[in-house]
């Protein structure tokens, strides 16, 4: 692991700010306004920030030219358009990366696969026959890499980690810890009163620059493949199942569950605990909010909510209690009801016009 330590005027130039202030200023570290002290850089990410600012201790603050304006208290500055980007990709500059390369002596490695002389395979990880793992590549210890699996470059392969199922992984990737990747699809044939075990033939192809999070699975296709394309992000305890295909750049919160054979269009969200039905298709630029069903194909871009919001107790209650009460009552009954109304509206707005 490395150590941190920059003058203000390199991180500058790391987020092509402007820099106010004491050019060699040396900070340790990011954090965050409430926390910091002298020799930490922190970020002010909008108006309603700036009384924490303006008592914050941090050595430096990355603000927009407005913001500065207004933090008389401060005389250390990176001003950039967007100070969350800035601190975004600063903190690539001040994390914990593993620098260490080579085989460690207790993992077991096929003679066939091919292992880059960059890649670092940590303590008692497994790597199969015919696997190719690519330059800069960490895969920590206790992974299992089945055979023939692909690994790109750069990417980053947590602890207790297993891909199987041929699966392919394209570069600069990141897949934490207990993680599945390529496991056999949920597929059975209902035969009078059995269910008939289908094998999963297919396999996942994940695209650039993906992360997936934590305990998260993701089945290989019966047939077709499982596909990821690059710049999806996965956050912790997600599913997807066989035969999925996620489009570029969509993001999928914790607790997700994708049933097979489902399309998600690009630059989509589904906010935490978001249930999908299999085989139909989401639009692209459709947000789904938090613990949303999506039962039906999505064909428009949008926001799609299902659900009812919070109530106190004794109000949901008596909510439930009318719900199922207008679930009793025939929709014909209620639309002629309307119908009735509408017709008696009309009547006493014809009977006012003719008065006049």
């Amino acid at each position: 692991m490395t150590s941190h330590q920059f003058h203000l005027d390199e991180l500058a130039q790391l987020v092509q700010g402007e820099l106010i202030g004491q050019s060699d200023l040396v900070l340790v570290g990011l954090s965050s306004l409430e926390q910091a002290q002298s020799k930490h850089l922190s970020f002010v990410n909008g108006d309603k920030y700036l009384q924490q600012a303006q008592v914050s201790k941090a050595g430096a603050l990355i603000v927009t030219a407005a913001l500065k304006a207004q933090l008389s208290n401060h005389h250390n500055f990176i001003v950039v358009d967007n100070p969350y980007l800035a601190f975004a990709i600063l903190t690539h500059h001040f994390e914990d990366k593993v620098l260490k390369r080579g085989v460690e002596i207790t993992a077991q490695i096929a003679d066939s696969a091919m292992i880059s002389d960059q890649a670092y395979i940590g303590h008692y990880a497994v790597i199969g026959e015919n696997c190719v793992v690519g330059d800069n590549t960490v895969i920590q210890s206790h992974v299992h890499l089945d055979d023939y699996v692909e690994v790109g470059k750069d990417c980053f392969i947590d602890s207790h980690v297993t891909v199987t199922g041929r699966s392919k992984i394209a570069n600069r990737v990141r897949i934490y810890a207990n993680t599945v990747i390529g496991g056999e699809g949920f597929g059975f044939a209902p035969y009078q009163g059995k269910w008939n075990r289908i094998v999963q033939l297919g396999s996942v192809q994940i695209g650039n620059d993906v992360r997936i999070g934590s305990n998260c699975s993701v089945d290989r296709g019966a047939l077709d493949d499982t596909i990821l394309k690059d710049g999806v992000i996965i956050d912790n305890l997600v599913q997807i199942a066989h035969n999925v295909v996620i489009g570029e750049n969509t993001a999928i919160a914790a607790k997700c569950g994708i049933a097979g054979s489902t399309t998600i269009g690009k630059n989509c969200i589904l906010a935490g605990a978001v249930g999908v039905v299999g085989h139909i298709n989401i639009a692209d630029n459709v947000t789904i909010t938090g613990m949303s069903i999506v039962t039906k194909t999505i064909s428009e871009a949008g926001s799609y909510s299902s659900g009812t919001g919070q109530f106190e107790t004794k109000h949901w209650k008596r909510t439930v209690v009318r719900l199922r009460q207008l679930a009793d009552v025939p929709l014909t009954k209620i639309v002629k009801q309307l119908d009735h109304m509408q017709a008696q509206i009309e009547q006493l707005e014809s009977t006012l016009k003719s008065r006049k």
